[in-house]
């Protein structure tokens, strides 16, 4: 039997997608993202394996929460690092009329992929940087992937959030955000989050024996997240 490895579930999850969401957390990622809050997510071979069965059978007794809103989001790590097993997964969530939302990186796009997404209601998709150079410096990894991914997203007009990270010194200023809002064009996006960088995980790095990268760099104010979200508000047409 299929089983995934999966790091952490969260069952009243109010910050991964619209309404009250069952959030899955998946063990693998192919970024290492130099501000990462689940770096203990990196590795697939952690986490505790677990069948598609066992993970909609708990989100069921959770529907009753979802509203009309609420559903299942898988996040990470990087869900279609195990796209196989999450295609089972989003199928039966299907099956028992739950909304499903995928959050990802962007960097995986092949058949089964595809096939996933065509169980998924909604994409979350990170955008790290929108500069190749920069995109390297923070995810240790090639932008192209990613914009392939977002360009299947123009292509098939699936509903989309856009999320960036604003770290001060690399993704806080006008220019990046105006680049952000250029970049998306042509894809469905239903919204834009702006989160604000924190360093809540640095600790993980630590006990994982890994060298922070941004020990200096203190989460963006209140007028600086202001500023950049009206930036958006006043540019983002949908």
């Amino acid at each position: 039997m299929l089983k995934g490895r999966i790091h952490s579930i969260e069952t009243m999850a109010a910050v991964d997608g619209p309404g009250l969401r069952f959030a899955v957390f998946f063990q693998g990622c192919p970024q290492r993202c130099i501000y990462c809050h689940n770096p203990d997510t990196w590795n697939v071979l952690g986490g505790e394996e677990m069948t598609a069965e066992e993970i909609v059978k708990k989100a069921v007794r959770y529907k009753s929460y979802f509203g009309e809103t609420g559903g299942v989001t898988v996040t990470g790590g990087e869900p279609f690092m195990q796209s196989e097993f999450l295609i089972e997964l989003l199928k039966k969530c299907k099956e028992e009329n739950i909304h499903t939302a995928v959050d990802t990186c962007g960097f995986y796009l092949d058949d089964k992929v595809k096939e996933a997404l065509s169980y998924t209601d909604l994409v979350m998709l990170d955008i790290k940087h929108t500069n190749k150079e920069s995109f390297e410096k923070i995810t240790k990894q090639d932008i192209s992937r990613p914009l392939a991914f977002l360009d299947y997203m123009k292509e098939t007009q699936k509903p989309i959030w856009i999320r960036q990270v604003i770290v001060p010194t690399l993704t806080d200023s006008e220019e990046q955000i105006l680049d952000l809002l250029k970049l998306i064009e042509g894809a469905n996006v239903k919204k834009i989050e702006l989160l604000p960088y924190h360093t809540l995980g640095s600790s993980k790095w630590e006990e994982l024996g890994l060298t922070y990268e941004l020990p200096d760099i203190s989460p963006p104010t209140e007028e600086i997240m202001a500023k950049l979200r009206e930036i958006v508000k006043n540019n983002f047409k949908h």
